[in-house]
């Protein structure tokens, strides 16, 4: 029941379709544990990779990599499938490329310290105003040297060095406590404990790399194993915002295209907004509201509607509700807040419908010509073509292994950045330091060597204060020019 201008998500009185032309007006997926939301993620999905747009989903139970393999027959599915007008399910795999921020069940996905920046990096470090102000000092630091920032050794480094100089770099940039340096050093501590060291460095993720068609022209599925990645649910979240504000600085305005060139589906949405700052909300719903015109569809995936905020909330045009229980006043808020989103059926009440709905069961609205919202609807879903469910790690290594990615990413580069430079000129002024030590050492001693270890080690405890000088004088004079994202 696809069709060249729209996907079809289920029936009720009516056919439901989700036209491809308002697909980057974005939406929303809501309801309650267990009603079908992931099903609905899933034949989304499936309609769009067929209509030739790629997608990009983060699987955060590990059901959604059935979208890898052909679904089979089910007398349920062909119940409703006959209730809704759909004569054929046509079961067949999605083209799906595996990804993982850890490399294990997907091609490892990386991007630079330089290019997460330093309000996202605050955001995923959960650092102060104070300490999120010194983090801006190392950068711009790092852009006036032109000190590559690829992974955390390079940050580590920075941060040592800013603290051993924070006078010198105190009277160009602005105070750098050594307590700010410290705090932020332990957050980088407990972020390699969760192996967020994985996720910076090199090679970096390509934009084209989501953006991939077949030869047969349907669009590929970009699917991001996140089952480990929620149990650091901030790097998860920091994660799909960087791929959201990469997308949106990178790609080129189109205006509004016949289809979205890319549609992005962020499940477990409320964890982008739980105790997000202010200037992160704003930076969000920007860039919720601008993206669209560059061709990318954004479909929150949550429990309740009410965990968006209400900037982001009224920009989501095609919306699909599942059930929702009314147990607690918060629940009974969300059933009315999302009552009053959709354009009235006159036929029914919504606020008590929405919680009479049965698994599989939606309220759908998607919005109609002229990009009008349409009437809201009592629909089931229509059966999904792929597998429900997970797969064998056996069917995802042979998916792994026809990738058209590759193995571009399997294996990390490691060239020089900061890290190395600043080690570098350290283990060189710690040589010239030594060389000239034990030459004042011989002048005053004569041929005895017996203190030579004591020289030496006095020496040593010199070497930071002397190295820690030359390079912040280095610094101030910022002679080596400036990085811009620094791949």
């Amino acid at each position: 029941m696809d069709t060249a201008e729209s996907i079809f998500i289920g029936a009720g009185e009516r056919p439901q379709n989700l036209l491809l032309k308002y697909a980057n007006r974005h939406g929303l997926i809501a309801g309650a544990t267990g009603t079908g939301k992931t099903v609905t993620l899933q034949i989304l999905a499936e309609g769009f990779s067929r209509a030739g747009v790629p997608v990009f989903l983060a699987d955060v139970k590990g059901d959604l990599a059935g979208l890898s393999q052909a679904g089979t027959p089910n007398p349920k599915f062909a119940e409703r499938a006959a209730k809704i007008g759909l004569g054929d399910i046509g079961y067949a795999p999605s083209p799906v490329v595996f990804w993982d921020l850890f490399g294990e069940q997907g091609h490892p996905v990386r991007t630079t310290v330089s290019e997460m920046g330093p309000l996202l990096l605050s955001r995923l470090l959960d650092l102060s105003e104070a300490q999120e102000g010194v983090l801006s000092i190392i950068f711009q630091i790092a852009d006036d040297e032109g000190w590559l920032l690829l992974d955390l050794d390079d940050l580590q480094s920075l941060l040592a060095f800013a603290a051993e100089n924070a006078r010198e770099i105190g009277a160009r940039y602005g105070n750098v406590s050594g307590a700010s340096v410290g705090a932020i050093q332990r957050k980088l501590l407990t972020l390699r404990q969760q192996g967020g060291e994985h996720f910076f460095g090199e090679p970096a993720l390509e934009l084209p790399e989501l953006m991939r068609t077949t030869w047969d022209g349907r669009g590929c599925v970009n699917v991001l194993a996140a089952d480990r990645l929620m149990e650091t649910p901030q790097l998860y979240a920091t994660f799909l915002l960087w791929l959201l504000s990469e997308l949106f600085e990178e790609l080129p305005e189109v205006g509004d295209p016949d289809k979205p060139k890319l549609v992005f589906f962020f499940d477990e949405a409320h964890l982008l907004f739980n105790d997000a700052p202010k200037a992160l909300v704003d930076r969000i719903e920007s860039v919720v509201r601008l993206i669209r015109s560059k061709g990318v569809g954004i479909y929150f995936v949550t429990q309740n509607p009410i965990d968006l905020p209400d900037r982001v909330l009224g920009q989501l045009g095609n919306r699909v509700q599942h059930a929702l229980r009314a147990f607690t006043p918060r629940d009974q808020k969300a059933v009315k807040s999302a009552a009053e989103t959709f354009r009235a059926n006159p036929a029914f009440d919504v606020s008590t419908v929405i919680t009479e709905l049965g698994v599989g069961e939606a309220l759908v609205s998607p919005l109609e010509a002229k990009g009008v919202p349409g009437i809201v609807e009592r629909t089931l879903i229509r059966p999904p073509s792929s597998r429900l469910g997970p797969i064998t790690p056996d069917e995802r290594r042979e998916v792994i292994g026809k990738s058209p990615v590759g193995s571009r990413y399997d294996k990390p580069v490691d060239r020089e950045s900061a890290h190395e430079i600043l080690g570098r000129r350290a283990e060189e002024a710690a040589r010239n330091a030594a060389r000239a030590g034990n030459e004042k050492g011989a002048a005053k001693r004569g041929p005895r060597a017996s203190n030579r270890q004591t020289a030496t080690e006095a020496f040593t405890k010199s070497v930071v204060r002397s190295i820690g000088y030359a390079i912040g004088r280095a610094v101030v004079r910022g002679v080596l020019g400036s990085i811009s994202k620094g791949r």
